[in-house]
């Protein structure tokens, strides 16, 4: 599979490549990152096919749409396919007073910031679809950009019902209106998703974490219930936050049965953001132990496995420089035979009924 190969979205005319950028530690997320390098990356990721870029205003505060907009600036419009978000409006401190009682925003502001190098605002969750349109006016204005491709509800776990009827009006408005190819919603749980098909017309969702080799807790309801109404599925976390791109310290493979020495490592591996339980370096250690039998890396198992699933249309990478750019297009390019994806279910490692390839 070539990066630059496409999939359709939905029963939209939009098509996006199988491989795209994500965006999150180009905002700074937990250090700072210059706009210099974050142009560095883009041309990187140019270079080696990458022409698909997903942002959002909360990626270091407005500093990722910034960033990424001033690197994109002078390549014609149509070489590249670009999303953001909306559901969430960054919150200047001279503008605190009137939303002071909100409790979404107080609780932001509380703590070390989440993103380093930004400019002193807090994002704020407004699904309202007055919210939603300025969100889409300021997300312009900071890339410097005159459209985007696609807009996601970005995370309404707690406003459900706000994001159908608010933000998903005014989305669907402006796709009616040829201002956006398609509509979808991002998160980080399943089970809503499921929720939204039966609500309105999505056209594609961003699913992170929830389809990869170590959690396919989407694969029974979510993901044939987007195949039965023609949603696209973008998956982001295929790493699982690291332990399936950098397991280390240490090499895990060989050592799966070594609880002791398993135990010691989950200050330091992480999954889903947090340190990684003992249980899940397990299983990450046997996944490694037989791609390592197949000559094959754990990462580019990881970072194709989503692909064969018919819901899927892209994965996204969240490289940090350009030498990552090379690491993931590398992994993504990697040649796997099929026997590997045979093992890991007949190890249990995947469940029978997951696709994969028959023949290499």
């Amino acid at each position: 599979m070539r990066v630059s190969d496409t999939r359709k979205i939905g029963k939209t005319d939009l098509k996006i490549p199988v491989l795209g950028l994500g965006t999150n530690p180009l905002g700074g997320l937990y250090e700072a990152i210059s706009a210099g390098e974050v142009k560095a990356i883009v041309d990187r990721a140019f270079a080696r096919g990458i022409s698909f870029f997903d942002l959002a205003p909360v990626y270091g505060y407005g500093n990722a749409e910034r960033n990424v907009g001033a690197a994109l600036a002078g390549r014609p419009r149509d070489e590249y396919i670009l999303s953001t978000k909306v559901g969430r409006l960054l919150l200047r401190p001279e503008d605190a007073g009137p939303l002071a009682s909100r409790e979404d925003t107080m609780v932001l502001w509380q703590g070390e910031q989440l993103y380093k190098g930004t400019d002193p605002v807090r994002p704020y969750f407004d699904f309202s679809y007055d919210g939603v349109m300025r969100s889409v006016e300021a997300s312009l204005a900071r890339t410097g950009l005159n459209r985007f491709d696609a807009l996601h509800i970005h995370d309404p776990d707690l406003h459900p019902d706000e994001a159908i009827d608010g933000a998903f009006r005014a989305l669907s408005d402006l796709r009616d209106q040829g201002a956006i190819g398609a509509i979808g919603c991002g998160m980080n749980q399943w089970e809503m998703l499921a929720q939204f098909i039966d609500r309105a017309a999505f056209d594609c969702f961003l699913l992170a974490g929830r389809y990869s080799l170590l959690d396919q807790s989407a694969l029974q309801e979510l993901l044939p219930k987007c195949l039965r109404h023609h949603v696209s599925v973008i998956v982001g976390g295929v790493y699982n936050s690291g332990i399936l791109s950098h397991p280390e310290p240490g090499s895990i493979g060989g050592v799966s049965d070594d609880r002791s020495a398993i135990s010691t490592w989950t200050e330091n591996v992480t999954f889903n953001y947090v340190p990684a339980p003992p249980e899940i370096i397990a299983k990450a250690a046997s996944l490694q132990n037989i791609c390592a039998a197949h000559g094959v890396s754990l990462k580019a198992a990881a970072i194709q496995f989503p692909l064969h699933h018919g819901a899927v249309a892209s994965v996204l990478m969240g490289p940090r420089d350009a030498a990552q750019v090379d690491d993931n297009v590398d992994a993504f390019t990697e040649q796997i035979p099929a026997a590997l994806w045979q093992d890991l279910v007949a190890q249990g490692l995947l469940p029978s009924d997951v696709p994969i390839p028959l023949n290499s």
